[in-house]
């Protein structure tokens, strides 16, 4: 047992100095360290019992503690000191996707003619947001049947049976904040017109690879990092406002109220995600992969909407469904879509839906929290409007599996999701991240300080594909 202990003790020493989404920005520009590290480290080390970490694939063969990931590669280029040197697995892995070579990587502007692909990619699936804003300090409503309608009420049910599937109110009330690990491969896969479609032969080859890192906090607060094929995106929610830097469009707030990260609703957060779905009605039953489920189904209201859009770019409306297994009670496929709608000056309105299609997998208990351990989503990107053969349809595929899952990690506070300080006043809306020449010249003269952003360097970033 005191072998155990130490192990952990070493081991939670290691995630806060080595994994708190402080230590990653702290050494971005205009940003100090956090004021708060070496505090945690000092109370780590004087503390005499220590807690256990629940965690999920943390156990080594022969008592090995994990490395630390690092989520950039060293500022100077240097060698890597003793202290921040990465062993092998997902922190070297990481690192070498961040340190590729330039001639396949974007450059500086974050966009280049190899990878125009993979800035849809990122845009579109890095860190899509839900649709609403979801309150988890409220407890879900008590089940009522009498002067309820019956597709409120049978969602109510739904949702009772998948908190207790989960784990139970009880034990996900005692999670303060939580951290997930994964990997995951993105590829756009097809790429269709009113006259052909193009297909990727080799879409296992030409994936992109890549890792992230996900930290939680009650309430409303979280940070993800995200690295893949060269590039990173980091996203984060303060619970004032949410976030995200991009190579293309630096450090921006995003449009609309604070709301969470939809991937923490891919079988990471069964709290939020029951929350999520508080509104929601039971539209049904269908079968998927084999298995019965009911579906929820979620609508974001007028006054969302309209806070999320801006200037020619409406946003229509924005959908969440939800399938949840009869047999297990738990949430095996979520699909959302969201339809905006881009008028151009003098010009016909150009629309772009979003749909994003996931599907969860390898439930496991992490200290009696189901989580889902892998999945992949399947996003669907059409545009249509305009004339009647105009249309195109862009498929892109994610697989993720998720290697490391910690609740309350000790030392993790709200200092650790301060936004950065170089965020650029007034905010991003979510048609910046369509491909260029479709957006209409409308956009680009309303937001100029985007504009600006984007086409330094004067680059086509019109969506290719590899074959």
């Amino acid at each position: 047992m005191e072998k155990r202990q130490g192990f952990f003790s070493a081991l939670k020493e290691e995630v806060v100095r080595g994994l708190s989404p402080a230590r990653s920005r702290a050494k971005s520009p205009g940003r100090s360290p956090s004021p708060m590290a070496g505090l945690f480290r000092r109370k780590l080390s004087s503390s005499s019992s220590e807690s256990l970490i629940p965690r999920s694939g943390s156990l080594r063969p022969g008592g090995e503690t994990l490395t630390p990931l690092m989520e950039g590669p060293d500022p100077d280029g240097d060698e890597l000191s003793e202290s921040k040197r990465l062993g092998s697995g997902l922190g070297q892995w990481v690192r070498g996707q961040l340190t590729r070579n330039p001639s396949v990587a974007v450059n500086e502007n974050g966009c280049g003619s190899k990878r125009s692909d993979l800035r849809l990619l990122l845009g579109v699936m890095g860190a899509p947001l839900a649709p609403v804003h979801v309150c988890t300090s409220e407890p879900l409503p008590h089940l009522s049947i009498k002067d309820t309608p019956i597709e409120a009420s049978s969602a109510q049910y739904i949702l009772q049976q998948y908190t207790a599937a989960s784990g139970g109110q009880k034990v996900q009330n005692t999670i303060k904040n939580a951290y997930a690990m994964g990997k995951l491969k993105m590829v756009a896969s097809e790429f269709e017109t009113a006259t052909k479609v193009v297909k990727n032969r080799n879409a296992a080859r030409a994936a992109e690879s890549g890792g992230f890192v996900l930290w939680q906090m009650n309430h409303d607060m979280w940070y993800v990092e995200l690295a893949v094929g060269g590039s990173k995106v980091h996203a984060g929610c303060n619970g004032k406002l949410v976030w995200r830097h991009t190579p293309w469009l630096g450090a921006h707030t995003a449009k609309g109220p604070v709301r969470p990260l939809r991937r923490a609703l891919q079988g990471l957060d069964p709290r939020t995600t029951a929350s999520m779905f508080t509104d929601s009605i039971c539209i049904g039953e269908k079968s998927i992969n084999g298995e019965d489920c009911f579906i929820l189904k979620l609508a974001a209201d007028p006054h969302t909407l309209k806070a999320r859009s801006e200037g020619p770019a409406e946003i229509i409306r924005h959908v969440l469904f939800g399938y949840f297994s009869q047999k297990t009670g738990l949430l095996v496929h979520m699909e959302d879509s969201h339809l905006t709608r881009i008028q151009s000056n003098g010009g016909d309105a150009v629309y772009w839906e979003t749909t994003i299609n996931s599907f969860l997998d390898d439930y496991r208990p992490v200290e009696g929290i189901m989580i889902a351990h892998s999945g992949r989503s399947i996003v669907t990107l059409f545009r249509f409007g305009e004339m009647a053969m105009s249309h195109t349809k862009t498929r892109m595929e994610e697989a993720w599996t998720i290697d490391e899952v910690a609740f309350n990690v000790p030392g993790l506070s709200g200092d650790c999701f301060i936004p950065p300080a170089d965020l650029r006043s007034g905010s991003v809306s979510e048609a910046c991240e369509l491909p260029h020449e479709e957006r209409g010249k409308s956009v680009i003269a309303h937001r100029a300080k985007v504009a600006a952003l984007e086409n330094t360097g004067n680059n086509n970033n019109t969506w290719k594909v590899e074959i």
